[in-house]
């Protein structure tokens, strides 16, 4: 029997299908964002190390995306950047593994009354996009770090030929992962017992896999900003910009107490934040990697 893309609403055929698809590391990714939805939507405001991510991420997107447009957010989450896009007024197509993070979005658009921007809803994987038509969006966004969650690198570069094959030609594409200099950065101050654990430190070190990620709750694959780099090689895009995201603000806690206890010299610190976040250097020292590309005919 044939299944419908619909608006708002998920089917039991496709949901059935994606099932059967996904491997471990999916089911944890998947079992984690289930039960930390309300954590999730609020990581990015919380304090003043997330909102770093939150808006280096929305000054590029503000910078590079076109004025008007439908917009793919793959890996939405429960929406912290489409409903901000939707207030905007660009028409947005939600894509998520969870299926209650998807019933979040909808929730807060509807509050919102923003739900008339709001295209389509799809439960689904970014490595199979296989429902939604090629060169149909005017953007794709991939943010957070659901690329991240994509276990083995032959997934992960399918995913890459997913989110490429659906945005338009010389449309831009923005794709943010976990950085692992990032993580090694903080780690001894921010995660001191990760080290602890021989095998899994290393694995970390050298392969970028963290199956202990959040306490043995989930999977994560740190990437390099030269391993991203390679993934998108010979693949129809041009690289336009690579950013960190939180810049060399590395620890959560330090750079909490530094902007309280400090705040003239925080702003200061913001100001050059803008300006250095392209350098390479600061590009892998960030928690978060943000990569604009743009499609090629």
């Amino acid at each position: 029997m044939r299944c419908f893309l619909f608006t708002l609403s998920l089917t039991k055929c496709y949901n059935n299908d994606m099932k059967k698809k996904i491997n471990k590391e999916g089911r944890l990714t998947k079992k984690f964002y289930q039960k930390n939805i309300l954590y999730e939507w609020n990581r990015l405001t919380k304090d003043t190390f997330h909102k770093l991510e939150f808006n280096t991420t929305s000054k590029w997107l503000k910078k590079y995306l076109p004025k008007k447009g439908s917009i793919l957010d793959a890996g939405c989450g429960p929406g912290r950047y489409a409903l901000a896009l939707v207030k905007m007024g660009y028409k947005i197509t939600l894509l998520d593994l969870v299926k209650e993070n998807l019933e979040f979005s909808k929730k807060k658009a509807k509050r919102l009354k923003l739900e008339k921007n709001i295209k389509e809803v799809i439960e689904g994987s970014i490595t199979d996009l296989s429902k939604l038509k090629s060169n149909s969006f005017d953007a794709v966004i991939c943010l957070g770090g659901p690329l991240s969650h994509v276990h083995p690198a032959s997934q992960r570069s399918k995913a890459v030929n997913e989110l490429i094959r659906v945005a338009k030609p010389n449309s831009l594409i923005f794709i943010s992962v976990m950085s692992k200099y990032g993580v090694l950065l903080a780690g001894q101050f921010g995660w001191p017992n990760e080290a602890s654990y021989k095998k899994h430190f290393e694995r970390i070190v050298f392969k970028g896999d963290d199956y202990r990620w959040h306490g043995t709750k989930g999977f994560c694959h740190f990437f390099t900003s030269q391993e991203l780099e390679q993934l998108f090689k010979n693949k129809k895009v041009k690289i336009v910009k690579k950013i960190g995201l939180e810049g060399l603000s590395v620890d959560k806690k330090t750079t909490n107490f530094y902007a309280k206890k400090y705040p003239k010299a925080w702003k200061n610190w913001l100001s050059v934040h803008q300006k250095i976040n392209t350098e390479p250097f600061v590009v892998d020292a960030s928690a978060h990697i943000l990569f604009i590309l743009k499609k090629l005919r």
